[in-house]
């Protein structure tokens, strides 16, 4: 007969175990860390209506939107599910929130990268820093040392100083 702390062990285990299988691009049955998965691509046009609808706002070095341009703020390619983690924080944290960054080249690249449609970049602001901070879980640092939180959801919040570095894996819950 299996005693009680051998079976909470054994279930612990088992939960590791299935949450590492089915991680977004790490586990072993989550596609890979070289694939992403199917997703629905934004227009620049149709992020920025989601956003206006939304009350979040975008800003741009540059004042452009070309993709090919780093100066630019570009959501041509956007995955839906971060345009409406977008819309889903801002509902949450009733903060305003603008974005400096979205799929225009300059950034990092990798499968769950800017240009793949996974990452937008909001400006800081006390009200924004104050409910990641107070909200999510602090994951540790990332390889840059970007302190990182991850939301209920399990999307990634990365502090790279003047700015979030967002990880949309999901809605975050719209």
């Amino acid at each position: 007969m299996v005693t009680r702390p051998r079976l909470r062990s054994a279930l612990t285990a088992l939960a590791l175990v299935l949450g590492a299988l089915f991680a977004p691009g790490i586990g072993a049955l989550g596609g890979g860390a070289t694939e992403a998965h199917a997703v629905t691509k934004l227009t620049h046009a149709q992020a920025t209506s989601r956003f206006s609808s939304s009350g979040v706002t975008w800003s741009s070095s540059g004042g452009c939107s070309d993709r090919n341009n780093p100066t630019c703020t570009s959501f041509d390619q956007l995955n839906l599910a971060s345009a409406q983690g977008a819309q889903t924080l801002k509902s949450a944290t009733g903060c305003a929130i603008n974005i400096t960054g979205g799929t225009e080249t300059g950034h990092a690249g990798g499968t769950y990268s800017h240009w793949n449609g996974y990452k937008l970049d909001f400006a800081k602001s006390t009200c924004l820093n104050n409910y990641v901070t107070g909200t999510f879980t602090y994951i540790g640092p990332r390889g840059d040392g970007a302190r990182q939180y991850q939301s209920g959801s399990g999307n990634i919040y990365a502090d790279e100083g003047n700015h979030w570095d967002v990880t949309y894996y999901n809605c975050g819950g719209c």
